[in-house]
């Protein structure tokens, strides 16, 4: 009779806890960030049109209608090495390394190349995977296209403003809308709500 080998069991015990953790799905593990979700889409469609509340007194931001377009030497000017990578040529930032990951303080997300109002903290949650997560967005803040990068289809979003890839929606967000906007944080800047109650 043979003595079974500690270490063989063991790295079967991490192979059945990796897989038991991948095919969780992120709504079960995901923990709001600044309070729970809205519990209707009534509330979302609410959270949407005054997503201008998150804004400080007084801050100008541009609009989806101010097109934006510069040249890639004009980009590389504008933006860090990481930010041109991501929002520039479709990139992925390592998880983990965005501080906006762990912002959660009350106020408006933007387009880092542009400024364009792109989400607020309201719609923010924490999903757990290593990126800033958002539930919906502010309303025509994206376009989207499909992205085969990965052979399985993606919806990847950009920037209504000026092209810019942000990042992919997945449908395993928390309700009511289902939806996960995975955000890569080098392509947002945030603006924290100032001098409000």
């Amino acid at each position: 009779m043979t003595t079974p080998n500690p270490l063989t069991h063991l790295s079967m015990r991490r192979r059945v806890l990796r897989w038991t953790i991948l095919a969780t799905p992120l709504a079960m593990i995901a923990r709001p960030g600044l309070g729970a979700p809205p519990r209707t889409m009534k509330d979302v469609e609410a959270l949407q049109n005054n997503w201008k509340t998150y804004l400080a007194d007084g801050q100008q931001v541009p609009s989806v209608s101010e097109s934006l377009t510069l040249t890639k030497d004009e980009w590389r000017k504008r933006l860090d090495p990481m930010a041109y990578k991501v929002l520039r040529q479709e990139g992925t930032e390592p998880a983990g390394t965005s501080p906006l990951d762990r912002e959660k303080r009350e106020g408006v997300f933007v387009c880092a190349g542009c400024g364009l109002p792109v989400f607020t903290s309201a719609m923010k949650f924490d999903s757990g995977t290593g990126w800033p997560s958002f539930f919906t967005t502010i309303p025509g803040a994206f376009g989207t296209s499909r992205d085969f990068k990965l052979i399985y289809p993606r919806t990847e979003y950009h920037c209504a403003r000026c092209g810019g890839h942000h990042g992919h929606v997945f449908e395993d967000g928390p309700a009511p809308t289902g939806l996960r906007y995975c955000n890569n944080g080098v392509a947002l800047k945030f603006i924290p709500r100032t001098g409000k109650g």
